[in-house]
Formats: C-alpha cells, sequence, structure tokens
C-alpha cells in the first residue's frame, strides 16, 4: 500500500472518529457504560462460578471487567457503529468520496479502523473503570496494572475488532443494511457465543472458538480453583445482574492468566478474521454506485427519466380552469384511515412473509396451549418486528412530514391509526393463541396476551417518533425479547408467557408502561408539528 493510501485511510478514520465522538448519541452511549462500570464495583454485576468466587485482586476485576466489557460491546455496540457508510450515503458525503483517487479496500480499511477507534474508546473508559473499581472493592493484596489490563488488550480487543468488522460487513450488503440486518446480527452474536460451548461438550479448552474470551477466561479461573480446592466442581460461569442470594462459600486466587501461545495465537486469530471480513466487505462495498448497490433505485430513476423525457414531448396541455375542481369535503372516515395505515405496514412483504406468518398462526391453534405460549407465541411476536419497527419513522424515512404533518388534525387522526395498525397486526399474529385463551376460559392469561399487544405497538411508535430510526425499537425490543419471554425472566416479560407471569400482575406494569409509552408517542409527535 502506498504513502498516499495510507495517508488517505488515516485522514478518513481520524475525521470520521472524530465526528462519531461529537455526537449527543456517543455521549449517552459513553454515560451508560460509565453505569456499567459502576454496577461492576457495587457488585450489582457479578461473575457466578456457584460455590466459588475469586478474591478481588487486580488480575480477577481485570478479567472480570474485560469480559464484562466484551459481552456488552459486542452486542451494543455493533448498533453504535454500524451507520458509517450509511451516513456517507445519506449526506452525500460519498458521493464526493467515489470521485476520489481512493480505493475500496482504503475506504473500508479507513471506516473499519473509525469503528475499532469508538468501540476502544468505550473499552478505555472501562479500564479506567477497573482501576477504580480496584480501589473501591480491592483486596488490598497490591495493585498491579499489569494483570489488570492485559485482559482488556488480549480478549476484548479482537472482539471489537470483529465486532468493527461485521458491522462494515453488513452496511456492505444491501439486505442487511437497515432494520433485517440488525435483526439478523443479533441471533449470529448468540451464535457466536455459542460457540465455546464446545468445551464443555468435550470437556476440553478450545480457544479457537471463544470470540470474545469468556470460556478461556472461565478455564483459567476453573483451574486456579481447583488447585486451591482438590476436587472442586466449577459448574457455573455466568454474568449475573444483581446480587446473588447466597455468598460464595470458597473464595480463591486467581493471579492471572497464564499467556500460552495457543491463547495469544486464538486471540490473533480473531483479529485476522476481523481482517478478513473487512478485505471481504471491500469486495462487496459499491462504491456509492446506485447501479451496483440498489439496482431498483436505479431503475427508478431510469424509468423516471424517460417519464420526463415522454412528459416532455406531448402536446401544451388544455387551459385548465379551478371552476372544473370538485367541491372540498371535510368529512372524515377513521377506518379508512386505519385501512391505509395497515396497508403501509404490509406493503413490500413478499410471499414467503405470509407463508411464515400463516405457519406460525397455524402452529399457535394446533399445539398443545403450553407450548403455544412458551414456544410459538415467542415467534410468533419476533416475526412482524420490521413492521413495528418502521412505525413513526415513515415520514423521515421517506421524507413525507411535509405531507403527513401538514394534513388535518394529523396528531389526534393519523398518528392513533397508525398505532392501531400495529395493534392489529400483534393481535392477528397471536390470534390462534389468543382464540385458544378463550376456550381455555385463562382470563389472566388473556389480559397479559392482549396487553404485550398494546405494549409491542406502543414501543415501536414511541422510539420511532422520537429518535427518528427503525434502530432504538429494534435494540430495545430485541433485548427484552431475549431476556423476558425467551429465558422465561418474569420481570421484562412482556406477553405473559414465563412461569407465573400472569399470576404475578407483571402485565398491569407493562399496560401502564404502554400507556406511557403511547403518551411520549403523542407528545413526541406534537413536538415534531411544532418544529
Amino acid at each position: 500500500m502506498s504513502a498516499g493510501q495510507t495517508q488517505i485511510i488515516y485522514q478518513l478514520a481520524r475525521a470520521d472518529f472524530l465526528e462519531r465522538v461529537r455526537r449527543y448519541s456517543f455521549l449517552v452511549t459513553l454515560a451508560f457504560t460509565l453505569y456499567l462500570g459502576y454496577l461492576g464495583a457495587t457488585g450489582r454485576i457479578l461473575l457466578n462460578l456457584g460455590d466459588y468466587q475469586g478474591s478481588h485482586n487486580a488480575a480477577y476485576i481485570g478479567g472480570f471487567m474485560a469480559y464484562v466489557t466484551a459481552i456488552f460491546l459486542s452486542l451494543a455496540g455493533f448498533y453504535i457503529v454500524k451507520n458509517a457508510i450509511e451516513r456517507d450515503r445519506q449526506t452525500r458525503v460519498g458521493q464526493i468520496l467515489a470521485a476520489s483517487p481512493m480505493t475500496r479496500i482504503s475506504y473500508c480499511t479507513g471506516k473499519f479502523l473509525s469503528n475499532l477507534g469508538v468501540l476502544l474508546a468505550m473499552v478505555g473508559v472501562l479500564a479506567i473503570a477497573a482501576i477504580v473499581m480496584y480501589a473501591i472493592v480491592g483486596d488490598g493484596s497490591g495493585f498491579s496494572l499489569f494483570p489488570l489490563l492485559t485482559p482488556f488488550l488480549f480478549l476484548t480487543l479482537p472482539a471489537m475488532a470483529l465486532v468493527a468488522a461485521l458491522a462494515l460487513l453488513f452496511e456492505t450488503i444491501p439486505a442487511l443494511r437497515r432494520g433485517f440486518g440488525n435483526v439478523v446480527y443479533f441471533f449470529l452474536y448468540n451464535g457466536l457465543l455459542s460457540l465455546g460451548i464446545v468445551q464443555f461438550v468435550t470437556s476440553t479448552p478450545h480457544p479457537f472458538l471463544d470470540w470474545t474470551g469468556g470460556f478461556t477466561l472461565d478455564a483459567s479461573m476453573a483451574a486456579a480453583a481447583k488447585a486451591q480446592f482438590p476436587g472442586a466442581v466449577v459448574n457455573s460461569f455466568s454474568l449475573t445482574i444483581g446480587k446473588l442470594d447466597n455468598v460464595a462459600p470458597h473464595v480463591f486466587h486467581w493471579n492471572g492468566f497464564q499467556w500460552t501461545a495457543e491463547i495469544l495465537m486464538s486471540r490473533l486469530f480473531w483479529f485476522g478474521v476481523a481482517i478478513g471480513v473487512t478485505m471481504f466487505a471491500a469486495t462487496l462495498f459499491d462504491r456509492f454506485d446506485p447501479a451496483r448497490g440498489r439496482p431498483q433505485l436505479a431503475a427508478f430513476q431510469a424509468n423516471g427519466a424517460s417519464e420526463m423525457a415522454v412528459t416532455n414531448t406531448r402536446a401544451p396541455a388544455e387551459t385548465f380552469s379551478a371552476a372544473r375542481l370538485a367541491k372540498a369535503t371535510t368529512r372524515f372516515r377513521f377506518g379508512s384511515m386505519f385501512t391505509a395505515e395497515f396497508q403501509l405496514m404490509l406493503k413490500g412483504q413478499h410471499w414467503w412473509w405470509y407463508v411464515v406468518a400463516l405457519g406460525l398462526l397455524i402452529a399457535e391453534t394446533a399445539t398443545p396451549l403450553p407450548a403455544a405460549r412458551s414456544q410459538i407465541l415467542i415467534f410468533a411476536w419476533i416475526w412482524p418486528v420490521l413492521l413495528w419497527s418502521a412505525m413513526g419513522t415513515r415520514e423521515a424515512r421517506w421524507e413525507t412530514a411535509p405531507l403527513v404533518f401538514s394534513s388535518a388534525r394529523s396528531l389526534s387522526r393519523q398518528l392513533p391509526a397508525a398505532w392501531l395498525a400495529g395493534v392489529a397486526v400483534a393481535l392477528l399474529t397471536g390470534s390462534g393463541y389468543g382464540i385458544r385463551l378463550v376456550f381455555a376460559s385463562d382470563e389472566r392469561g388473556l389480559f397479559a396476551w392482549l396487553v404485550g399487544a398494546l405494549f409491542i405497538p406502543s414501543l415501536a411508535l414511541a422510539m420511532g417518533v422520537w429518535s427518528g430510526s427503525s434502530k432504538l425499537f429494534e435494540i430495545i425490543y430485541l433485548l427484552l425479547w431475549y431476556i423476558g419471554p425467551l429465558h422465561a425472566v418474569r420481570q421484562f416479560d412482556f406477553m405473559g408467557v414465563s412461569p407465573g407471569a400472569a399470576a404475578a400482575g407483571t402485565a398491569y406494569y407493562f399496560l401502564a408502561a404502554a400507556v406511557m409509552l403511547f403518551v411520549a408517542a403523542f407528545a413526541g409527535r406534537r413536538r415534531q408539528l411544532q418544529n
């Protein structure tokens, strides 16, 4: 690579990094990152090793905080940095860059380094938080900087590099640029985390399958516990939010990693994977060419140009009289507006989308009620996530705000119709299960189901109106869905499918949340109208 291309990469990465860190969104994320460090320092986030707990020396705190950072930023960080190319596309800067001698590899390398820089800025904050954490809860065995910081370098850095590369790759694939890609990465993230479970099945460490370093950390800590407590069985290794009910009876000392060649090569392997993903993304990058990256847009532009050419060759239009206009009417039909909003939600869906939705609906009616509650409904209400995520954002995305907001009483008419269309999607896709509850006379379950159908579109509408983007709802909803209904955590179960959720009255909290979210959406839309 020439010195000129190296300079281009540096300047591109630097300018992009500085532009991002000056945003309010970066400051908000940084504040949440600091809060994450606070939770670790106060024991709200714990590394659960069953009956064994590591002494809070510098090595343990460094390994613990590095693991927390890798797990958290591997998920949230992807959504934070997945906008580098799209921002250039929206601001038309991409067309200027495309006219320059900059190569695809140089551009994608610069964006990769920018993504990585943003993530490492947050890692640096948590590394400082780890030092502060030792000052607060350290065991007094003596502070040592090397064992505290090396886990951040060798565990967290390769994980952040892979996240930065995957965010870039998703932006270069048209089908994964928007909401669908956000959903795909959520499941890809969980799939990559599951790779390390192979070591539990084979009882052999496999560091090359451990992209966050968590299972490598588990093996090292378990070995230390077994060395100090012969016969110890460490059968638990997970991050636990909230204080444990019982304090671990056995405290062991972990003095840090033994950085063997295998461990170092495995971390270098994942960094190499990140570089390979970046180079692959460069081959897919369309260089802001609509004919390559957006063939449908190119066809639309070509058809539009042809239409304009045909229009210009037509004979002059006859003189038009305003008297021929039909008399204006002030009659309003809410049903027609609701139907229009419902059709807009479903517009553009392929036939296979309806086939899957119908299959889930049939499964809700055909499977036993417990299975329909704990399995089928969960996936029936994740399938339309991209329909809900568009609520409140269409005006910003398609630049129709002047038309929609200038219509008569759009706040009291269009917004409720859009919300009701989202409720209708939830009721229809979950109707098989709802009908089963009616016939089973399960009043509590039916109430929880109805609350879920109200909560989802309320959340989508509020997030869409206030953020102007579908990304915020997709992230929050996927996290709620993953923690609550899928893993049966009752406090986050907005569907009422986890054991005891309906009887515990959790639905009342989500009903109140649905009301507050709708009010927030109403206030946000009124603010938009005033502006």
